[in-house]
């Protein structure tokens, strides 16, 4: 029997951070960003289990796998066409992958090499420079401020554009959103003023049309394609699907191809993803409005803390940042603790970023912490602190 091994120790006999992590959250008996993470086994179950109200998350589960994308991936993509009013979609097991295609094919059909981004998105932040490394593509900043490009920016640009890629929300700047009639003031620039393709990144569409209070097909419509994410806010494996109309998507799996996305058997990242828009996507809306809660109380508690900081505040949409002027390893050893002593889960990892000894970690607010009250969240983050040092007496 093969055995399934967590990463090895560190050289002073402590567990891997991502095991002591893992293994502190599954004790919890309260978790306030994210979710209970599960086992190899339980995410299995889960798969083929019912939903909490006896119903079946997934129907078909006694017919055959997929093969090259049918079966259960095709369902998922007409599902995913479905939801946004698109003509078709197209799966792909990563969104970096996805991405990059549908940049391709916007910048073949417009003959130009030059893509418009935003340097902390996730094309240009997290994706090693794929753009020009595999498609020789550049990309060009309507603004480098950490925040949605404006209409005017976009028309200052200087120079033709295959596409604007647009990131929503923009996680790296907080998770923030433009509001819809600027959204729609963009879109009108790129495609009618410029002749370009809007390509929305949209791994977060799902909360994002929550809160800009439009119904899903009818942000989609504002764009030529679309990228999701099955796994950032449904709770899937892994997974993406591009959508957009037909030709578009049957160009999109030519390239998956020739990229390696064609793969023999997907069926439980499709299965993962179904459920997920089965199970998550009516909780959004809670989810959205809940943020707000969770950050204004998380706003008070910290409000002594000089230099501590909710961003955006409010929320735009279920996430968002909190900033806080301690060292990351400070404060993952205070939240750690936390779980392991009082089994109360506050907060996923923390990283420094443009300042040492500021950190930063990504609040997520999701089914976990609906039934937490602003008092409530407010009493946890006080222990929490308590087990940091006073910043003041720092040397």
């Amino acid at each position: 029997m093969y055995g399934i091994r967590s990463e090895e120790p560190d050289a002073g006999g402590r567990p891997n951070p991502l095991d002591r992590r893992f293994a502190a959250l599954r004790g919890c008996e309260r978790i306030l960003s994210g979710v209970r993470p599960q086992s190899i086994r339980e995410r299995l179950a889960a798969l083929a289990g019912p939903l909490p109200d006896g119903s079946a998350a997934v129907d078909g589960l006694d017919g055959r796998p997929d093969q090259y994308g049918d079966g259960v991936v095709r369902a998922l993509e007409l599902r995913v066409a479905g939801l946004l009013g698109t003509e078709d979609a197209a799966f792909f097991p990563t969104g970096t992958m996805a991405q990059q295609v549908a940049l391709r094919i916007h910048a073949e059909a417009a003959g130009l090499r030059a893509v418009a981004t935003h340097p902390l998105a996730h094309t240009d932040r997290h994706e090693r420079q794929a753009l020009g490394a595999l498609t020789g593509l550049r990309s060009l900043w309507p603004t480098t401020e950490p925040r949605q490009p404006t209409a005017a920016e976009l028309r200052a640009l200087g120079e033709p554009y295959a596409a604007l890629s647009l990131e929503l929300p923009l996680r790296d700047a907080g998770f923030v959103l433009p509001g819809w009639e600027p959204l729609r003031a963009l879109a009108a620039v790129v495609r009618e003023e410029h002749g370009a393709a809007l390509h929305l990144d949209g791994a977060r569409i799902w909360e994002s049309a929550v809160a800009l209070g439009r119904p899903l097909p009818e942000v989609a419509a504002l764009a030529d394609s679309v990228y999701v994410s099955f796994y950032k806010t449904l709770g899937g494996i892994s997974g993406a699907a591009l959508a957009g109309p037909a030709g578009f998507v049957r160009t999109a799996r030519a390239w998956r191809h020739r990229y390696g996305g064609q793969l023999f058997q997907q069926w439980p990242f499709a299965l993962a993803a179904l459920a997920g828009l089965e199970c998550e996507l009516p909780l959004l809306a809670r989810y959205v409005a809940h943020a707000r809660t969770v950050a204004g109380a998380l706003a008070r508690a910290f409000a002594a803390v000089p230099g501590a900081r909710v961003h955006p505040a409010p929320p735009h949409t279920h996430q968002f940042q909190l900033w806080l002027p301690y060292p990351a390893g400070e404060l993952e050893e205070a939240a750690l603790g936390l779980a392991e002593e009082r089994g109360i889960g506050l907060f996923g990892a923390w990283r420094e970023r443009e300042l040492p000894g500021l950190a930063m970690t990504e609040v997520t607010v999701a089914s976990a912490a609906l039934d937490w009250t602003g008092a409530e969240v407010e009493a946890a983050a006080a222990a929490f602190l308590d087990r940091l040092p006073d910043p003041a007496r720092r040397a």
